[in-house]
């Protein structure tokens, strides 16, 4: 399912929200710095998504064109797999 522009800013933006105020919240710089990590990984995420959803729409017919925003995708998706992982395991020591 490929999300278009509105869901992607909608989605990232609020999860990027969410993390920046736990960020100005957190009582310590490691709590902060932890909060903001995840606060950018969403920014980036968006960025990400945002400009490969721009190629493949504009210029998406060309075949090498294609097969680079294929490899980005998948770049995106091991990013996500991190990012959910890193989840996990903070939920597993808290």
């Amino acid at each position: 399912m490929e999300m278009q522009p509105r869901d992607i800013i909608n989605t990232c933006s609020t999860h990027y929200k969410t993390w920046k105020d736990e960020a100005l919240k957190a009582e310590t710089r490691k709590e902060m710095k932890k909060f903001l990590n995840k606060a950018f990984f969403w920014l980036e995420l968006q960025n990400n998504l945002l400009m490969l959803w721009t190629i493949e729409n504009t210029m998406g017919n060309d075949t090498k064109i294609r097969e680079k925003i294929e490899k980005a995708q998948l770049n995106v998706n091991k990013k996500i797999a991190d990012y959910a992982s890193q989840v996990l395991k903070d939920l597993k020591q808290s």
